[in-house]
């Protein structure tokens, strides 16, 4: 099927959001039942520095504990606002950041990150120039630190509805930059799933929100093969995906094909699939390739392909170059709770 399919339904009885384009998944969200979820805004108490970690803990509500590394002139026990980030392992504390961040379909606030910026995506001046007047009339006589940037969704919207969220968000992030002081406290929630595909993802060519989406757009055989480490690659190749605790492993095979030009191309579909399968499964940090073998002197298009790939996926990701023993190292931030644990 060609074309961009959101798709809304209950996922073993959980909330979520598919993003289908031309009959593939490309995105996918699934309610975390944890209290503290990627986005959340509570307000913690700021713990002693822990030597040699560059950071403290931080007392959460509901007896959680985070840990925050930028406590420059931050005094222990001061109360302070956060928002937690990507997701951590089970057992490890939440990884927090002061650098408040306010979303929605149309408008991000940005608390001590000043100015008011429109999306490089707009292209056309005019509208930038209308973009540009909206949200100065919408900004007028907040906080000089208190900054606005109209998102690339602005492109299609009618200037009412523009107004209308930067009025909603900068009165959400007003009261909550004034409530600093007390007990740990949730203040704002992670956007639920059918939120956050309204809010994140463009709009598209169908909308199927009534019950039932998930099997009418094939959703759950594509989760399904999410939750094995097999990938089959176009001309009978093969992606294996493994995360451990220490790193993501993926080895690239070729299959049957024995032809000179097998290990190249199978690692080139390989490197165009990844960013997805990254993306979806949830996985990050450390990632080692284990390619499929081809001639040395092919590294150069290797790279290409690589650079290209990640760079369309928009990723924070980081190409740290060949290992000794000819893989490949990458560094992906965790901005996802890993699908396997989340439906564990």
């Amino acid at each position: 099927m060609k074309g961009s399919v959101i798709a809304l339904d209950q996922f073993r009885g959980r909330e979520a959001a598919a993003l289908m384009v031309d009959g593939q998944l490309d995105d996918l969200l699934i309610a975390d039942d944890r209290a503290l979820a990627p986005e959340t805004i509570c307000r913690g108490k700021l713990g002693r520095p822990v030597k040699g970690m560059g950071g403290a803990f931080v007392d959460l509500p509901g007896g959680e504990s985070g840990f925050l590394r930028q406590i420059k002139g931050l005094r222990p026990g001061v109360d302070l606002l956060v928002q937690v980030g990507a997701a951590s392992e089970a057992d490890k504390a939440l990884p927090l950041s002061t650098r408040l961040l306010f979303k929605s379909r149309y408008a991000i606030l940005t608390p001590e990150a000043p100015g008011l910026n429109i999306s490089r995506s707009i292209a056309d001046d005019d509208l930038r120039a209308e973009l540009s007047a909206l949200a100065q009339t919408g900004m007028a006589g907040a906080a000089e630190d208190l900054g606005l940037i109209l998102r690339s969704a602005c492109e299609t919207a009618a200037p009412d509805e523009i107004a209308e969220d930067i009025a909603r968000m900068r009165a959400l992030a007003e009261a909550v930059l004034a409530d600093h002081r007390g007990a740990p406290e949730v203040l704002v929630d992670a956007p639920a799933p059918h939120l956050a595909a309204w809010r994140d993802w463009a709009s598209p060519d169908t909308l199927d929100d009534t019950p039932g989406s998930f099997a009418r757009q094939n959703v759950h055989e594509a989760i399904d093969a999410l939750l094995t480490p097999d990938v089959p690659l176009p001309g009978g190749g093969q992606m294996i995906i493994e995360a451990t605790r220490a790193l993501i492993a993926v080895d690239v095979n070729t299959g049957r094909d024995t032809s000179p030009a097998a290990g190249l191309k199978a690692n080139i579909a390989a490197l165009r699939d990844l960013p997805r399968q990254l993306r979806l499964r949830g996985l990050g940090g450390q990632v080692l390739i284990d390619f499929a073998p081809f001639p040395k002197k092919e590294r150069q298009v290797i790279e290409q392909v690589m650079r290209a790939a990640f760079r369309r996926d928009g990723r924070d990701v980081t190409l740290a170059g060949w290992t000794p023993l000819g893989n490949f190292e990458i560094t992906r931030k965790r901005d996802r709770i890993p699908l396997a644990g989340l439906l564990g």
